[in-house]
């Protein structure tokens, strides 16, 4: 009966073949195997793929986080211009709302203020918004702490209650029911100008957006009020506009100037912080490079590894040759070692990053309790939390990156292998 080994229509990476692979990729150092550094390269692909599949979660969810807090806080679409000024800006309002994929149009009145408590006086930003537009806004609405809106836009222009931000509330040292003093560096107008203008206010909630510039420097007022307080009289200082899907901004920023009327004046969200967003954006894609070079170093083992198990294997390749096999069939064997390597430490790595991604939240938790520290301070990076957002078409272009690197690596050995001369193998045996 002929050989199975020697027959030259063998099925390509057939069963003889995988058992080949198999029994040099488990072989021991006394026969002539290189376990170890195979159990090396399978852990630096393993850990370079989590790590790169980590912090590009950690990325995804910090930009998410970041962009979900800072749209939320600040709309979508921003109108300025000659349509704010008098009875044009309700009807603006109304035609804005209009346009598919509008969801809310607010008048904004936002300026700096001195805010004055009994422990600190301290810089906010004062931001004058309906009692119905301010409901609106998930982001202050849902996330009151203590006290409610009940009282906010009640009495003559607008009432004296006022939302504070939590983190501002504890540094000037007020609560709920307390005064708080707000000083408008150009409130008052007199025939010499405008001068400082100062009232105190009760503080009627306190919210906690979860991002630290917001609550330690916000305070909501009611839109009439807050025209008074600034000087504003029937004018205010845009027209915040948010929409279904903020990414849809600048296509729609066309329809909404449309509807504003000529004399507006319309900007995205995109083009206002364009700088920040773009350095966001970069940092992103030079953070997945670096990452995806250290994925091909790893990847790089598997060389070293491969080339070792063919010069301790070049009498078993010789009398492989001699009974039949061809070139194919050796490349295929050695081919299928070392991308086993690459395949099973990709598949480790996409296992453990995407469980730490999943549970990032109570990984950071014990980490904090063991160290008595906290990992994510709110102060340096803004939210309160280590935010992770898994992208699987992004974790898809990992793994085939990784397996790419692995199988490109592994083909220089294997080909190697599959050149070397019989007779100079066995010559010396």
């Amino acid at each position: 009966m002929t050989d199975p080994i020697a027959t030259p229509r063998a099925r390509p990476f057939g069963l003889w073949e995988r058992m080949l692979a198999g029994r040099y990729l488990r072989a021991k150092r006394s026969q002539g195997g290189v376990a170890l550094i195979s159990i090396i390269s399978f852990f630096g692909i393993m850990i370079a793929v989590a790590v790169l599949i980590i912090v590009m979660s950690v990325m995804n969810g910090f930009r998410a986080e970041l962009l979900g807090k800072i749209l939320g806080f600040n709309g979508h679409v921003f109108v300025t211009g000659a349509v704010l000024d008098g009875p044009e800006r309700d009807q603006a309002v109304q035609r804005i709302l209009k346009v598919p994929g509008v969801i809310q149009a607010a008048p904004v009145v936002e300026a700096q203020a001195i805010a004055m408590g009994p422990n600190q006086i301290t810089g906010a930003i004062v931001r004058g918004l309906s009692p119905k537009d301010l409901r609106a806004t998930p982001i202050v609405a849902g996330n009151i702490t203590r006290g409610d809106l009940r009282g906010f836009g009640q009495g003559d222009y607008g009432g004296d209650v006022v939302v504070v931000g939590a983190r501002l509330a504890e540094q000037v040292g007020v609560r709920v029911g307390d005064p708080i003093t707000l000083i408008s560096p150009s409130g008052g107008a007199t025939a010499f100008g405008g001068t400082p203008l100062q009232k105190s206010y009760t503080v009627g909630a306190i919210f906690a957006a979860g991002m630290s510039q917001y609550d330690q420097a916000y305070v909501f007022m009611p839109l009439q009020q807050a025209q008074l307080f600034f000087g504003r009289e029937n004018t205010v200082d845009a027209i915040e506009v948010r929409l279904a899907d903020p990414d849809k901004a600048a296509r729609l920023k066309a329809a909404i100037s449309r509807a504003a009327g000529p004399d507006a004046l319309v900007a995205d969200w995109t083009q206002r912080d364009t700088s920040y967003w773009g350095a966001l954006k970069v940092e992103r894609n030079v953070m997945r490079l670096i990452l995806m070079l250290i994925v091909a170093i790893a990847a790089l083992n598997i060389i070293s590894g491969l080339t070792m198990l063919v010069k301790n294997k070049g009498r078993d390749i010789a009398i492989l040759r001699t009974i039949g096999a061809g070139q194919g069939g050796v490349l295929r064997i050695f081919f299928m070692a070392g991308a086993a390597i690459g395949a099973l430490g990709t598949a480790a790595g996409l296992a453990v990053g995407a469980l730490v991604s999943v549970y990032i939240d109570p990984i950071q938790s014990f980490v904090e309790w063991l160290t008595g520290q906290a990992v994510f301070s709110s102060d340096v990076y803004f939210l309160n939390r280590l935010p992770a957002k898994v992208d699987w078409l992004e974790v898809s272009v990992i793994v085939a990156f990784s397996l790419g690197m692995s199988m490109i690596c592994t083909l220089p050995p294997a080909w190697r292998a599959s050149r070397l001369d019989p007779v100079e193998a066995l010559r010396y045996e």
